[in-house]
């Protein structure tokens, strides 16, 4: 017996001394001077301690390090372009000036708006307040989901039922960045960090007619001009070709470098600013880039992009289901203020920037019967990418949380905006005529071809492309919150 151990220890003893001894080979063969990484070979004068980067290494160095810093600026600037891109539509398609209103309430003028309403009448408004000095809103009463932001998407002052005004109606005075002008009475003062402020309004009420006819009561006009004020200018979008969808490749850059030209410079910004500067965009000098940046930055464009997808189709945050159970997700995973008592909510804004447009109070309401509430589904039962080839059913079960009313919308994936279909149909609401069930549940059906009996529940898809949906609850009740109300997938059917 004790031979037999002394023989095994013996034999392990010396595998155990083979194991440790390299080959003679790899020994030669291994340079000290190169180190082997996710980028590739890096090379030195010496051992990597002791030794300096090769030229070609720095240059490979440098090329990583203003790649790497491209994409991350991508995602950084995904709210601030989306909303300029906005801007410069408004003004070159439509010949809209600072403080005219841009109305939308066809499908087709709605086709370039990301993850719009096909339900509600739009208007939106760009001010440029170095241009015009002190702005004066004033609005009638009326139900509407209404704000001012920066181009930031930053929420500057709700309006409507989270605002000042209650959807009671009443004056708002919006004056530029750095102005000493005190509180004037009979205004609800905004003053905004920045240069250029959206103004959006959504008119909820339940007759078309009368939601029109509010947008058209809006008045915008100069401080300056309050006791001889001009009518407001409104602009028809008549179906017209547009989109403020980012754009892809170098022009979205082009459209980063003239904001940035256009507007100041926020102090949480600066570090980013830092980290765009060897990539050509400069406060204060033109966009030129080189042969080097303009290859970098369109290969950051598309891998950009491609993490936005991913962090908006696949979140990753905390909390990010409505249910467990299910594939409904909140596409809203942010503070309406975009901060953390530690962070400025970098991916959150990236993922829900990429996929929608506008933020504020009232789009991340905690309070039941107020504001709207927001569930998107990207993937089936089954976890599949919802895919236009495919037929699928959706079952809304009976008294949805909704106060006002509920929407259900399908949005392209390459657009993020209303799917595209001959039919021109891309929502179904309460507030439509549906086909109902005996216990007043409510079955959608999503597919190339309507099922028989079922067309008024029917939105069109097209195959081979990427879809997905939104539930908007409008002033969101107690089961909503409390997720007692159980919404279940869109299912796959033949």
């Amino acid at each position: 017996m004790k031979r037999i151990v002394i023989a095994i220890s013996l034999v392990s003893a010396v595998c155990l001394y083979s194991c440790l001894q390299a080959p003679a080979s790899e020994t030669k063969n291994k340079d000290p001077r190169k180190v082997q990484t996710r980028i590739g070979e890096l090379e030195f004068s010496h051992a990597f301690e002791h030794g300096f980067p090769t030229e070609e290494t720095v240059q490979k160095l440098y090329d990583e390090m203003d790649f790497q810093r491209a994409c991350q600026a991508y995602l950084w600037g995904l709210p601030f372009v989306s909303l300029a891109e906005w801007q410069k539509e408004h003004e070159e398609v439509f010949g809209a000036n600072d403080g005219d209103f841009v109305i939308y309430t066809s499908y087709k003028d709605k086709l370039g708006i990301l993850t719009a309403n096909a339900t509600t009448p739009y208007v939106f408004s760009f001010v440029n307040l170095a241009n015009t000095g002190p702005m004066v809103l004033e609005l009638q009463p009326g139900l509407n989901a209404s704000g001012i932001s920066n181009l930031w998407q930053r929420n500057i002052s709700d309006v409507g039922a989270f605002g000042p005004d209650q959807c009671k109606g009443g004056k708002y005075l919006i004056l530029p960045p750095g102005s000493q002008m005190p509180d004037v009475e009979g205004y609800f003062m905004v003053r905004p960090p920045s240069l250029n402020i959206g103004l959006g309004f959504r008119a909820l009420m339940p007759e078309k007619e009368k939601g029109i006819a509010w947008i058209k009561s809006l008045q915008l006009y100069p401080y300056d001009q309050k006791d001889n004020k001009s009518e407001s200018r409104f602009i028809e979008a008549e179906g017209r070709d547009w989109s403020h969808a980012q754009p892809r490749g170098m022009a979205y850059w082009e459209r980063l470098a003239d904001i940035i030209n256009n507007e100041i410079v926020q102090e949480h910004d600066r570090v980013m600013m830092a980290m765009l500067k060897p990539l050509g965009i400069e406060k204060g000098k033109p966009f030129n880039p080189d042969e080097r940046q303009i290859r970098l930055l369109t290969e950051a464009a598309q891998v950009g992009e491609a993490m936005a997808k991913a962090t908006t189709f696949e979140k990753r945050f905390e909390d990010v289901y409505y249910n467990e159970n299910t594939h409904w997700k909140y596409p809203m995973v942010w503070h309406w203020t975009h901060e953390t008592e530690f962070y400025h909510q970098l991916d959150e804004m990236a993922s829900y920037t990429y996929e929608a447009i506008g933020t504020n109070e009232a789009m991340s309401t905690q309070i039941p019967g107020i504001g709207q509430a927001y569930l998107g589904a990207y993937k089936d039962s089954e976890g599949r990418w919802l895919d236009g080839s495919n037929s699928y059913k959706l079952h809304i079960p009976p008294n949805p949380p909704a106060k006002q009313f509920w929407s259900l919308t399908l949005y392209d994936v390459d657009t993020r905006c209303l799917i595209k279909n001959e039919q021109q149909i891309a929502d179904k609401s309460s507030r439509m005529d549906l086909i109902t069930n005996d216990d007043g549940s409510v079955d959608l059906y999503f597919g190339p071809e309507a099922q028989e009996g079922m067309e008024k529940n029917w939105i069109p898809t097209t195959p081979n492309q990427g879809f997905f949906a939104y539930l908007r609850l409008y002033a969101p009740l107690e089961p909503y919150f409390e997720r007692t109300w159980a919404l279940p997938d869109i299912e796959k059917i033949n």
